[in-house]
């Protein structure tokens, strides 16, 4: 400061600046108090500061009690301002993944919160929307994974929201006292009901973090990606979101994620309920422990707990998903769809026995029939090596690979909007979770999407592992933002249907669509098992 510069004018020039200081600083507390339609929240800002974090923001009122096996209902309001500067508590698990690491209070059946990721200075209503629903086989999972973080995303001019949904027993129960108390005649589904709930809830509130309510993508990895296909046939999601995006998994046909009927399950719940807890009365099963109930859904029993999952309940669903498909009854939104390239080839490289040329062609008669030659002419097995590449492309295809496919062709077929395929193909280094690391396996993909690889600290990532998450990021976020993934500087991405030569993107090193080469092999599978049920 020059030095003619009289002691009172920098006194007064000292005040100033820290009254500035001042006006920032409370601009920016408001910036992170956003009103909701059940009250106010307080965020934070992410270290680096530019993005604001919400999380554990209630979407529905706790399932607990008499509200537990019942359709989400709306939260109560509250005076003040709410915190929301730390994940709610996951929903209950009846089993967990070992790559699976939480950041949240623990579980509880008040377990229904959602979180918000947002640009700092994101205006009212003007970004596109990113709604993820995570993985876990319907079983376990939540949201505050450091993989799933969403601010990272959020670096690309997004708002990005996750929830927490019921899960296993308590999101799938199916019973026939629950089926008649609800005026819909239905049971099951609340788990997918909860996300149709935080769906309903970004519609109402995400304008006032930034977001736009008419530019909704949903987007989810394995049972999220069913999640997602499922949210696209059900009449209750319609006009919630007008794109989607799946990562390994539709609800067709999957040997792990099958959506049996209402009448099939209400047998078998009921079933349960009477050898595990003594009754089956929907009163004396709403008044057991959360503990009582995991015992007896985790016990070591022959035969083993069933596993609890959606239903075609006539409500969420009013019919397969694969009926609602072909009759071109599910949301005609622009959908992008893939799988990873190894999605459980581990399982043929440690079988025991090793896996040889008779015994894959035992499988193939015993598994086909009459059509064994068929299924061997598209899985080849000349060899021991040979058999056993098969046998891990049969599993991954059985486990996850083929039911996406299914999905996107229905959706080419009627969905009557652009359609986008890739295939994960670059192998990262791993974990230490995978006993045989062999290209990209399942799950794999997660925090490439997130661009959050530094989340996995055991592993040690190579120059082409970001440029792919980069390019990955940056893809997902173009087609939340206008239904295409393309865009500058990216290889070019075609839509996936006849009249391109069914081209896929083949995500690796060096990126770049080609016509499919499996699609024998996945017309052979859908002979045998994608016809719709009449």
């Amino acid at each position: 400061m020059p030095r003619f510069v009289s002691k009172s004018l920098k006194s007064l020039l000292v005040v100033t600046f820290s009254f500035s200081l001042l006006t920032i600083a409370a601009h920016a507390s408001d910036g992170l108090k956003v009103k909701t339609d059940k009250g106010k929240v307080e965020g934070s800002l992410t270290d680096d500061q530019k993005v604001r974090a919400f999380k554990g923001i209630p979407y529905a009122a706790p399932p607990v009690g008499n509200l537990r096996w019942q359709p989400p209902q709306p939260a109560a309001k509250w005076s003040g301002v709410k915190s929301a500067k730390d994940f709610g508590s996951r929903c209950i698990q009846s089993s967990g993944y070992p790559d699976m690491h939480f950041h949240d209070p623990g579980q509880s059946e008040d377990c229904l919160t959602l979180n918000v990721w947002t640009p700092a200075g994101a205006k009212r209503g003007s970004l596109p929307v990113m709604v993820w629903i995570f993985g876990g086989g319907f079983a376990s999972g939540s949201t505050s994974e450091s993989r799933q973080d969403g601010q990272f995303l959020a670096h690309r001019n997004v708002v990005v929201v996750s929830m927490n949904y019921r899960l296993a027993i308590f999101g799938f129960f199916v019973h026939p006292e629950l089926t008649a108390e609800s005026p819909h005649h239905a049971s099951g589904n609340y788990g997918l009901m909860d996300e149709t709930a935080a769906l309903e809830w970004v519609k109402k509130n995400i304008a006032g973090f930034g977001g736009d309510p008419k530019n909704v993508t949903i987007f989810g990895e394995s049972a999220g990606s069913f999640a997602v296909s499922a949210q696209m046939a059900s009449p209750l999601a319609r006009g919630l979101f007008s794109k989607a995006i799946g990562e390994s998994g539709g609800a067709f046909h999957s040997r792990g994620l099958t959506f049996d009927s209402r009448e099939t399950l209400e047998r078998r719940d009921v079933e349960f309920a009477q050898t595990a807890f003594h009754t089956s009365t929907l009163a004396d099963l709403r008044k057991l422990s959360v503990d009582e109930i995991l015992q007896a859904v985790q016990a070591k029993t022959t035969p083993p707990p069933p596993r609890f999952g959606p239903d075609v309940d006539g409500y969420f669903l009013p019919d397969s998903v694969p009926n609602i498909y072909a009759a071109g009854k599910q949301a005609h939104v622009p959908l992008l769809a893939g799988w990873n390239a190894d999605e459980e080839r581990d399982a043929a490289l440690l079988a025991k026995p090793p896996i040889t040329v008779e015994s894959f062609t035992a499988m193939a008669q015993k598994e086909f029939g009459d059509n064994a030659q068929k299924f061997l002419a598209v899985y080849p097995a000349a060899t021991d090596a040979e058999a056993v590449v098969s046998a891990g492309d049969f599993a991954g295809d059985r486990f996850i690979k083929y039911s996406t496919w299914r999905w996107l062709e229905a959706q080419v077929a009627t969905g009557g909007a652009p359609v986008y395929r890739y295939l994960f193909d670059l192998g990262s280094p791993g974990d230490k979770y995978h006993d045989v690391i062999l290209g990209a396996f399942h799950s794999d993909d997660i925090e490439y999407v997130f661009n959050t690889l530094d989340s996995r600290a055991e592993a040690t990532w190579r120059p082409e592992d970001r440029k792919l998450a980069d390019q990955v990021a940056t893809y997902w976020t173009n087609f939340a933002r206008s239904g295409d993934p393309n865009g500058a500087g990216l290889p070019a991405w075609p839509t996936y249907n006849a009249a391109g030569g069914w081209q896929v993107m083949h995500l690796d090193r060096t990126s770049e669509a080609r016509p499919d080469k499996q699609r024998d092999r996945y017309l052979f599978l859908d002979e045998a098992w994608g016809k719709p049920k009449k």
